[in-house]
């Protein structure tokens, strides 16, 4: 039975062509460097964003949690927007992993102003943790990007103090295609980058972590700590090699496909789009229970086969994928007037 799935990108399913090079791929123990296909997509991942190495992680809260624990010591404090995925959505591992603080700082769409961070950069003093990184986000969870020349001006004020940017671009190609930018443009407003595999690009599971060769050696042995030495992931690599070689030239068609759900949504009475987050594939709205309350939404939307969320609050989000077609969203627009008028 097939599922219009609007929860996440995360739910996309691997192609065709991803499943047969998946079954095809040549391995081996990539823990002793002996993946050719791992091999394979880690130089590609590395050229596509424009960094000297990378490595494979399991997730992208893996990468990110890996870059934290690489770049910072114990004790020492992360910058970083309130409502960034790393501190609202990873559990507290920053605190277990990496054993670090984190300073968070409010955020316009996602974006946390320069001079705000320039300011919460610790001085020298015996009564104050020591600040070991700076964390952007890119594309934003929020579904807003961040304008570039935020990003290049935060890179700017991290290398006057000496310090690392990591950015979580969990939707870096996303916010490439959003900025009409290459994604090594994106890439170049940090040291390291985390992008996902598994979400817009289709691949069944995996991320990538970039950034300097010496930095990605010492990474590879903490992956390793981590648990994260995956043996013959070649498996993976197959169609990860796959989804970062075509994958990204299609997710201008999420993204139109979003603008075209958050245009019929708005037909609703009593649904209100946050049309100024509406960058990349995601759709952010508020509706009142008096419109459709929210158990009735998601069960009986179930019925029809149509999968959603809850509200995170107060806010809804529809997300736009390969798996979903504008028949689909016409679908989901039509199944919710009837709710509404139930």
């Amino acid at each position: 039975m097939r599922y219009i799935d609007l929860r996440s990108d995360t739910v996309t399913m691997p192609t065709d062509e991803m499943r047969q090079a998946m079954a095809t791929a040549e391995v081996g123990d990539d823990v002793y460097g002996d993946d050719p296909t791992i091999n394979k997509l880690e130089k590609l991942a590395a050229e596509k964003v424009g960094k000297e190495a990378a490595i494979f992680v399991p997730s992208g809260t893996f990468g990110n949690q890996l870059a934290l624990f690489t770049h910072a010591k114990r004790g020492q404090e992360v910058i970083i927007g309130r409502n960034n995925h790393i501190v609202v959505h990873e559990v507290g591992a920053s605190a277990v992993i990496a054993g670090v603080q984190l300073r968070t700082l409010e955020t316009h769409n996602g974006a946390m102003n320069p001079k705000d961070v320039e300011k919460a950069i610790r001085i020298d003093d015996i009564h104050e943790p020591e600040t070991g990184l700076i964390c952007i986000e890119e594309a934003h969870g929020c579904g807003a990007v961040v304008p570039l020349e935020t990003l290049k001006e935060i890179k700017q004020i991290a290398e006057r103090h000496s310090l690392p940017v990591h950015m979580d671009g969990a939707r870096i190609f996303n916010a490439a295609v959003s900025l009409g930018a290459d994604v090594k443009e994106v890439a170049a407003c940090c040291d390291t980058v985390m992008f996902c595999l598994s979400k817009g690009l289709a691949a069944p599971s995996g991320s990538m972590l970039a950034g300097s060769k010496k930095f990605i050696d010492r990474a590879r042995k903490n992956r390793k700590l981590m648990g994260g030495g995956m043996r013959q992931v070649g498996i993976l690599a197959a169609a990860g090699i796959i989804a970062l070689e075509k994958m990204p030239l299609r997710l201008h068609e999420d993204h139109e496909n979003a603008r075209y759900m958050a245009q019929k949504l708005s037909e609703i009475p009593g649904v209100q789009v946050i049309e100024d987050r509406l960058d990349i594939d995601m759709v952010f709205f508020t509706m009142g229970e008096d419109v459709i309350p929210e158990n009735i939404l998601i069960e009986k939307l179930y019925e029809k086969n149509i999968k959603v969320s809850g509200a995170e609050d107060g806010e809804y989000r529809f997300v736009s994928h390969i798996g979903v077609t504008r028949e689909d969203i016409d679908y989901v627009i039509s199944s919710m007037k009837e709710l509404a008028g139930r």
